[in-house]
């Protein structure tokens, strides 16, 4: 593989990081928000809500604020906590208030500025709109985004920082949404150690080569795609319905052949964020590799890309291919992402 070895250091940290440009005095200064090169472009339209210093940090309060729920405990934090790569570490299913007991296991958050669609089924289209969904889940956050604005205008911390990111201490639900947007386009995962052998700063080992390789070799790479580890197709990738029967995203679009397909996740941070599946069924990385070998069950609308000449289902592994594929997948976990202090609660 050839490396990216026409981009200095000094230009590598620059496209990975976030820099604040801002001019002397400038009370809500720009962030500028930079893209690694070998990045898809990016979804969304930062014109229509240009990142600033004071908007990350309203979104990031409204981030973890457990007001956005009924019962002032759950937090977008709470199902989607920074060590877990954002997800809800420990729970097959999401958990809510009462702890109520979500359908999907929480997807979790990260270069979500480059994606076109949201959720397991797709049914979200624009990342301004998404935390609606959680919100007024009844087993989520199980509130209303009406009830959500007046308590928050009861809190004295919240006009003030809403004056500090628009100009004006109104609260309205644009405001929040788009502040929430603020905070999450921010958080680009693309340090791991994959992505520095990829700017030729390190060497991989023996191991995780041959599992590049036969991550490739194999076909992993036809749908976890690109530098986005996802090609955000939606497929049905033979998951027993004895265990759960979640039509999927047959229930946006009511297309039969869209039965029990769901979004291709992004393999980056995989590593932490288990279990794994729409509904948390593989505990490791090893049940997961097990289940795509010898363990697909044969449904009608499985993807075509699973199905063998010989008439066999799945993708051939031996248990050594197999732990050569999982030294790979660990290198996709950006340590540095995971403990970034700009998206932690304590900061």
């Amino acid at each position: 593989m050839k490396k990216l070895t026409i981009f200095t250091i000094a230009s590598v940290v620059f496209a990975i990081s976030v820099s604040i440009s801002c001019k002397q005095g400038d009370i809500n200064p720009a962030i500028e928000v930079q893209v690694p090169p070998y990045f898809p472009p990016m979804v969304y339209d930062l014109q229509k809500n240009p990142v600033t210093q004071a908007g990350f940090e309203l979104g990031k309060a409204l981030f973890y604020e457990g007001q956005l729920s009924r019962d002032g405990m759950v937090s977008c934090g709470f199902c989607h906590q920074q060590s877990a790569g954002f997800t809800h570490h420990g729970h097959d299913l999401s958990h809510g208030v009462d702890d109520r007991l979500g359908k999907r296991n929480a997807l979790p958050i990260q270069n979500m500025a480059f994606l076109s669609d949201f959720m397991w089924d797709g049914g979200i289209h624009d990342l301004d709109l998404q935390p609606l969904a959680p919100i007024e889940n009844p087993v989520e956050m199980d509130e209303s985004l009406p009830n959500v604005l007046e308590k928050l205008r009861r809190n004295p911390k919240y006009p003030p920082m809403f004056q500090r990111a628009f100009g004006t201490p109104e609260i309205t639900g644009e405001r929040l949404l788009k502040a929430l947007s603020q905070f999450m386009v921010v958080m680009i995962s693309a340090n791991s150690r994959y992505d520095k052998y990829l700017r030729g700063q390190i060497q991989l080992t023996s191991d995780e080569l041959r599992g590049l390789q036969l991550f490739k070799e194999k076909g992993c790479d036809k749908c976890h795609a690109g530098a986005l580890f996802t090609d955000q197709s939606y497929r049905n990738n033979g998951l027993s319905l004895e265990f759960n029967q979640d039509l999927g995203r047959y229930e946006i679009t009511l297309n039969e052949q869209d039965k029990y397909k769901f979004r291709v996740p992004s393999l980056r941070n995989v590593e932490v964020t288990r279990p794994y599946m729409h509904d948390g069924r593989f505990r490791n990385l090893e049940m997961v590799l097990d289940h795509y070998s010898e363990g697909m069950a044969d449904i009608p609308t499985l993807d075509s890309i699973f199905r063998r000449p010989d008439g066999k289902r799945g993708i051939p592994m031996t248990a050594e291919e197999k732990r050569l594929i999982i030294a790979f997948l660990k290198t996709l976990t950006d340590e540095e992402f995971l403990t970034d202090k700009r998206f932690s609660e304590e900061h």
